[in-house]
């Protein structure tokens, strides 16, 4: 935490002396706020967590944060304009992206889950039960099973990606529907085809329709999904509430922060696992 603290008070500093932000005494300025703003992936909010979360923070702190749900190449876009204090998202390497271009100001690992594949429980194409994604991947394309994917450049659509790469198949016919949606909606569509789909768990385990869909491969180490968190850079974008957004930051990968978003289960099942001492995560 003394890391953190010293080096936003550097970054705040640095900016006030040159001028960047509209005030004298920063802390005092900052003080004032009521809210932030918190550009995040879908899942933190389709899975329930921030309905969780959110309000022991503010309890807490007295800070409440307003969530703009978006994909996250698209919280990270938000970002990028200064139109969010915060983005909490889920790709590595795009976020690590975002801070060396100078639109963050540094990231920190949160929290992690797994990605599943879930499809129809007639499983037209054979993989119910295996672990070995890019392979059943390839097996669903050889198949032209309906595959249903995000196609929105989300972290669970970069996931995808990777995957069909890893499986050496570039996905395209009609079998392959791009729905441009969230994942809550694209699940949706996949039960209404029927079809296979790529989620993040948290939101399988929260998702109400599943119709006849059940998760027909997990268990691959490439299906690992990390959190991570990144404070807007208050010297590209002066209006960011830095202090009290890096509280949301130091309140998240603290003790507290860790306990309530490991202590978040539904139907008895943890959906979320804190990893925020994990310094290559």
């Amino acid at each position: 935490m003394t890391l953190r603290r010293t080096f936003l008070t550097t970054t705040l500093a640095l900016a006030v002396g040159a001028g960047l932000l509209p005030f004298a005494t920063a802390p005092q300025a900052l003080a004032k706020e009521e809210f932030i703003t918190v550009a995040s992936t879908t899942s933190t909010v389709n899975s329930g967590l921030f309905d969780a979360i959110l309000p022991k923070f503010t309890e807490a702190t007295g800070i409440t944060v307003r969530v703009l749900s978006q994909g996250t190449g698209q919280a990270l876009d938000t970002g990028r304009r200064g139109d969010a204090d915060v983005v909490f998202v889920h790709a590595k390497s795009a976020e690590e992206a975002f801070v060396s271009e100078g639109y963050g100001v540094a990231r920190f690992p949160v929290m992690y889950n797994d990605f599943v594949i879930v499809g129809p429980q007639g499983d037209p194409a054979g993989v119910a039960g295996t672990s070995d994604a890019p392979a059943a991947l390839a097996t669903i394309a050889e198949a032209e099973a309906p595959f249903a994917s995000r196609g929105d450049e989300s972290g669970t659509h970069k996931a995808e990606l990777a995957l069909w790469q890893a499986a050496s198949v570039e996905p395209e016919g009609s079998w392959y529907r791009e729905t441009g949606q969230g994942m809550g909606a694209t699940l949706n569509i996949a039960a209404e085809m029927p079809a296979y789909a790529l989620t993040d768990r948290g939101t399988w385990i929260a998702f109400e329709n599943k119709a006849d869909l059940e998760v027909a491969v997990e268990g691959d180490r490439r299906l690992f999904n990390q959190y991570g968190v990144i404070l807007v850079n208050p010297q590209r974008h002066p209006s960011v509430k830095a202090e009290p957004g890096q509280a949301f930051i130091d309140w998240l990968t603290s003790s507290a922060g860790q306990q309530a978003i490991a202590g978040y289960r539904l139907d008895d099942q943890q959906l979320f696992f804190p990893n925020a001492d994990d310094a290559g995560a």
